[in-house]
């Protein structure tokens, strides 16, 4: 991690949730086992994670893109509909529906809550998803527990799905309004370069980019050469865990020096 700013001269992260906070792409995998488990060997997407990903990926961008007032879980399952018309594998409205509504039982990554209880002694912590109000609700209670976000917005109360910029004019906007954090004390944390590095270099945003995907080849974090000159993070951390570690380093030290 490095920049010519301290890190704790921040006041406020704002995070991406599913991808950085909560396995996205392990729980969408799984909750697509029903239309990808009896694909012949033959097909492309056959037991292929990333193919499987970036397909659902693809479709998701043009479901939001066309319906950017859609609920989430809306989007899911007519996302959802539109993989399984494109594999040739049949499928119904309740499962459809089943899927929409999986975003709660999606696994919590095992560094997150221990992190952002030691970051929330030093930031404010706000959510910017791209999901509706139910849906991240589940997640809340379920995966998230204990962790009281200062302030959470949504893609439902913006009325657009990121890296639409009307989404990050709303968290500085509301940062402000909300919780008297002005654009300069935040820290945008996320997994995603495309749909969040992208634009908070376009609105001028510090960030730190969490790349997730050590173990699991990561298909939502995107290719850092495909970016190049489209983000400008001043933090590099493989898991929120390190992001954390780093943080009460820095602190340590100052402390040390001070005494």
């Amino acid at each position: 991690m490095t920049t010519t700013r301290p890190i704790t001269s921040f006041t406020c992260l704002t995070f991406d949730c599913f991808g950085t906070l909560v396995d996205w792409e392990g729980g969408i995998y799984k909750a697509l086992s029903p239309l990808t488990r009896d694909l012949p060997a033959s097909h492309p997407l056959h037991n292929d994670r990333s193919a499987t990903l970036r397909a659902f990926i693809r479709l998701e961008g043009e479901v939001q893109r066309s319906r950017p007032n859609a609920l989430y879980y809306s989007v899911l399952a007519e996302t959802y509909g539109n993989l399984a018309t494109e594999l040739g594998v049949e499928t119904n409205e309740e499962d459809k529906a089943k899927f929409g509504t999986s975003v709660g039982d999606w696994p919590v990554y095992p560094d997150t809550i221990d992190a952002l209880k030691r970051l929330h002694k030093h930031f404010k912590l706000v959510i910017l998803s791209n999901v509706d109000r139910d849906s991240f609700k589940r997640t809340l209670t379920q995966q998230l527990t204990g962790i009281d976000f200062d302030a959470i917005y949504t893609a439902q109360e913006i009325g657009s799905y990121k890296p639409s910029l009307n989404n990050f004019e709303y968290l500085i906007e509301h940062c402000a309004k909300d919780l008297g954090v002005k654009k300069e004390g935040i820290i945008h944390t996320a997994q995603s370069l495309h749909h969040d590095h992208v634009p908070a270099m376009q609105m001028g945003l510090a960030s730190a980019w969490i790349e997730r995907g050590v173990e699991v080849e990561s298909v939502m974090g995107g290719d850092i050469k495909a970016y190049e000159g489209k983000v400008s993070y001043s933090w590099h951390c493989r898991s929120m865990g390190e992001m954390a570690d780093a943080v009460d380093a820095f602190m340590f030290q100052a402390n040390s020096l001070d005494n």
